[in-house]
């Protein structure tokens, strides 16, 4: 029989999101909060450094963490997936079909990965030189490809339509593989081809002016409008339809001899299905305060909500202080505030040992947190993607800890 248990505060989704929310729950608030996380997943991962993997600059064991062992003391931990919302009734099911009430609701389930939703795609992926750093089933497949490449080989990446999480994911690895095989020099006798569904090669454009250098430093062959639409791994052909511009509609077939596929990406079935979706399937929030536009206790932050930033953990980062105080605020019975400026960062690594580090809120205005010119290539950048973060995220974020130097909003380098 089907058990309904209370939870004051229940948070669905233990990934960065719902961790980080808890532990800062569970550090401001009283001693007497009642907080549940619901999370499918044994593992935790850091899925930053997936890119790292892919390109063989990081262990993926140092990735991974036992979920439980992130949850705060005090914190109960559900091991399970929710099937179904009901905001009306203050209920969420689980997939075993028990039930779980609340007072307030946090969501951040994150977003699934459409495999399927590329022809033969799911039949080949880690096979047939056929691989993606947005899996951690597969990021370690990606550098087996790349050091496959040899004079002559064509390595084609690929990038989904918006939205999708870590914007600047599908690029990075392009860049990296250009650079080992630049070290290797073999750059010049390869063939490298990007395909973006985007019109552009980054949505901030004054970061896009700059990614296109790096594009054409490399010799890169970028195509734009383009969206991945069938594989065959055993023949190595990548099929292309335009979504844009004169050839709209028209199918393009490449060969390959290395193909990293970034997926498109949704909110999970449980989420699209639910009252607490808008017509695209996103959890709907008000973008500054995080808090549901119908629901007033309930509030969701990361990947899944409908907030118009890049989805990425620096994005959490800034949006859990706000869910935490607005919960604790409205426990208190005093209104929230609206905090949320749609921060994202999105260190792009244009090369072993350099990235740039583009930070921006909403309308794509940048807003650095270190005095320098964000638009130049630096080892500090690297450094901070591959250790400065990782230690930042495991012992400093995911504990709850939630001071950290201010981005500048008055940065004025971004005119077109």
């Amino acid at each position: 029989m089907a058990n309904t248990k209370h939870h004051q505060i229940l948070i669905v989704g233990g990934g960065t999101a719902g961790v980080t929310v808890a532990a800062s729950l569970h550090r401001r608030g009283p001693g007497s909060l009642d907080i549940a996380i619901v999370e499918p997943s044994e593992i935790h991962y850091y899925q930053p450094c997936f890119t790292l993997v892919g390109a063989g600059a990081y262990d993926m064991a140092k990735t991974r963490r036992p979920e439980r062992s992130l949850i705060p003391a005090g914190v109960t931990f559900i091991h399970g997936a929710a099937k179904a919302f009901d905001p009306d009734k203050n209920s969420v099911v689980l997939e075993t079909g028990d039930a779980l009430t609340y007072d307030y609701l946090v969501v951040c389930t994150g977003v699934k990965l459409d495999w399927d939703n590329i022809e033969g795609l799911s039949a080949t992926l880690g096979k047939n030189s056929v691989c993606s750093n947005y899996s951690p089933l597969y990021a370690p497949y990606t550098w087996q490809c790349v050091q496959g490449l040899k004079p002559g080989s064509r390595a084609v990446f690929t990038q989904p339509p918006l939205p999708f999480k870590c914007p600047g994911a599908p690029q990075k690895i392009v860049y990296l593989t250009a650079d080992r095989l630049r070290r290797a020099g073999a750059l010049q006798a390869c063939d490298l081809q990007y395909f973006v569904h985007a019109p552009v090669v980054f949505g901030v454009p004054f970061f896009a002016r700059e990614l296109m250098k790096v594009v054409a430093r490399y010799g890169i062959k970028a195509y734009f409008q383009q969206n991945l639409v069938a594989v065959d791994g055993v023949a190595k052909t990548a099929t292309f339809e335009a979504v844009g511009g004169d050839d709209k509609g028209k199918r393009t077939t490449v060969t390959f001899d290395m193909l990293h596929v970034s997926p498109p990406q949704s909110p999970h079935d449980a989420i699209k299905k639910s009252p607490l979706a808008n017509a695209a399937g996103w959890v709907e929030v008000n973008q500054n305060s995080m808090q549901h536009v119908r629901y007033p206790n309930v509030f969701s932050l990361g990947d899944v909500c409908s907030t118009p930033n890049s989805k990425s953990a620096a994005a959490v980062r800034k949006q859990s202080p706000i869910v935490v105080r607005n919960l604790l605020r409205m426990i208190a019975g005093t209104p929230v505030e609206a905090g949320y400026d749609g921060y994202a960062s999105c260190p792009l690594t244009t090369a072993y040992g350099k990235a740039i580090l583009a930070e921006f809120i909403y309308g794509g205005k940048v807003t650095p947190t270190l005095p320098f010119d964000p638009a130049k290539e630096r080892w500090i950048g690297w450094w901070i993607k591959t250790t400065g973060l990782p230690i930042f995220y495991w012992n400093y974020m995911l504990k709850g800890y939630e001071w950290f130097f201010k981005h500048d909003t008055a940065f004025k380098g971004d005119a077109a």
